[in-house]
């Protein structure tokens, strides 16, 4: 099999041809796009409310330290600079994701010029991560992932640059970007797998040698150390943690679409014979193999351990990209009439299909049949709905007590939904903070008056009748007829309990639960 045309040498001879500020031209395009995508989300992030995992993250990042039952610290890190620099505004709090999202588009145009392609393949090649499902929904809300997918990609395009420059000093940035990836979601540790093994299985297995690579790899494990640290003080829990809910992503079914959501969920579907090509041509470049085994194997481990599609997504970037340079070159070959035709085709589908995500990833529109067709089709919008309904409600149902039973309340809650819902917004009702057990909330225990009567809130009524005294319902949440989410469905009765019928500290030695 020939070697491919070096993409190094391609971009050399297409930069001495061109004028010294052709690099600088060819940058505005891709911050014109990743400008967009943020605008786009900037009008649109404050329609609906917080996402349930969202108040997660904002209870976790009022008790900030070096670990979470659910996830490592950065995600709370971040939210608590959000919260002291904005306070509770849904639209300037998901700026962090919203900005890893703009970041990761102009990356991926990066990574197109590093394999020798130009200005098409670079607009091409940012389009794709622009325009695909699960990166518009990145920039919706504030999750981990958001921040996980930039790392990725920064990743990636670290070891593209050590790979054409031959500079092994750039392993100093991978290990810097994965050391903070390690404390953004662990499930790099994949992403950390294809890269060991695409060096092992390409001639950059060299790259072993170097001092530059191990200290990469010291950088990495300094900065996920505290970590680390955490998880062994905590008997690593969060392993604990990530066993249960895999265990019941499998039961539910959620990893039973996994190749059809590469296509449906992760990249926009006329994209992906773009990234096909790319997948081919990495595979063919020697130079470059190791890309590809870095998409395979993260790809293949999802696969067999039963993941979900979407877990892999932040890999589609560098392919992407490779796809990208590699049709450019194509395209040169063929009539100008097809190169047109094609071009017109790509472009245009990637639009179509970017404007029915929108539809339904986006929060376009605070009413009428936009609305309801993002609801009807989208349940991570559907669980933003309500939380002022509840809180009202519960407020209603504290009012309505004598001052003393006020004045020693409780505010007992089942998920980490309704405990961040109480913790971050239950203050405009002059709510208690909640009691939780899920999670993180278990840490930060119970209070120290140890309630005797207490509101109970999304705890199953075999767990409610064996843990607290004399209970009844108290109201039912007067959620929407048409709103079906966890909280409508599940956790629509409020009840009102004694004391538990253990001492408080004995109960909090069974309380712990992860959700």
């Amino acid at each position: 099999m020939t070697t491919a045309a070096n993409p190094a040498q391609l971009r050399q001879s297409a930069a001495s041809s061109a004028s010294p500020a052709q690099p600088q031209i060819e940058f505005i395009p891709l911050l014109a796009i990743a400008a967009a995508v943020t605008l786009l989300h900037i009008l649109t992030n404050g329609r609906y409310g917080f996402h349930r995992d969202e108040l997660q993250f904002l209870s976790d990042a009022r008790h900030l330290d070096w670990g979470f039952v659910a996830y490592p610290p950065v995600t709370p890190f971040l939210e608590h600079i959000g919260l002291a620099l904005f306070g509770v505004s849904m639209v300037w709090l998901r700026m962090f994701s919203v900005l890893a999202q703009a970041g990761a588009i102009v990356v991926t145009g990066l990574m197109a010029r590093e394999l020798g392609g130009r200005g098409l393949a670079q607009i091409a090649a940012a389009l794709a991560v622009a325009l695909s499902p699960l990166p518009l929904f990145q920039g919706t809300e504030f999750q981990y992932s958001s921040f996980d997918y930039l790392w990725w990609v920064l990743t990636a395009y670290f070891i593209l640059r050590c790979l054409n420059s031959g500079n092994p000093r750039w392993w100093l940035a991978v290990g810097a970007t994965l050391g903070v990836g390690l404390e953004t979601k662990y499930s790099i540790v994949f992403f950390i797998a294809g890269i060991l093994g695409g060096l092992l299985l390409t001639r950059a297995r060299r790259q072993f040698l170097t001092p530059w690579f191990w200290a990469g790899v010291a950088l990495a494990v300094l900065i996920f150390l505290p970590n680390l640290i955490w998880l062994a003080r905590h008997d690593f829990i969060s392993y604990t943690f990530l066993q249960h809910i895999h265990i019941r992503d499998v039961r539910q079914g959620r990893a039973d679409h996994f190749f059809s959501d590469q296509i449906r969920v992760c990249i926009n579907v006329f994209a992906a014979p773009m990234a096909l090509a790319g997948l081919i041509s990495l595979l063919r470049n020697s130079r470059f193999r190791t890309i590809a085994w870095m998409y395979l194997i993260p790809v293949a481990l999802f696969s067999l351990s039963k993941g979900r599609g979407y877990y892999v997504a932040a890999a589609y970037p560098m392919i992407l990209a490779a796809g990208a340079a590699a049709s450019e070159r194509w395209l040169a070959k063929i009539p100008r009439a097809w190169r047109i035709t094609v071009e017109a085709v790509y472009f245009t589908g990637l639009a179509a299909i970017c404007v029915y995500a929108c539809a339904v990833i986006v929060p376009l529109a605070s009413s009428g049949p936009l609305r309801q067709f993002a609801l009807s089709h989208n349940g991570d919008l559907r669980e933003e709905i309500g939380w002022d309904v509840m809180l009202s409600s519960i407020a209603q149902v504290r009012d309505s007590l004598p001052a003393q039973q006020q004045a020693n309340l409780g505010i007992v809650v089942g998920n980490y939904g309704e405990n961040g819902a109480v913790d971050i917004l239950g203050g405009t009702y002059h709510l208690p903070p909640a009691i939780s057990g899920t999670n993180s909330a278990w840490y930060q225990s119970y209070p120290q008056s140890q309630p005797t009567t207490n509101i109970i809130l999304g705890v199953s009524d075999r767990d409610r009748e064996r843990l607290f005294t004399s209970c009844r319902l108290a109201r039912r949440i007067p959620y929407p007829q048409d709103l079906d989410n966890e909280e409508s469905n599940d956790h629509a009765e409020i009840y009102l309990c004694g004391p538990p019928r253990l001492p408080w500290p004995e109960l909090w030695k069974i309380a712990l639960s992860f959700g």
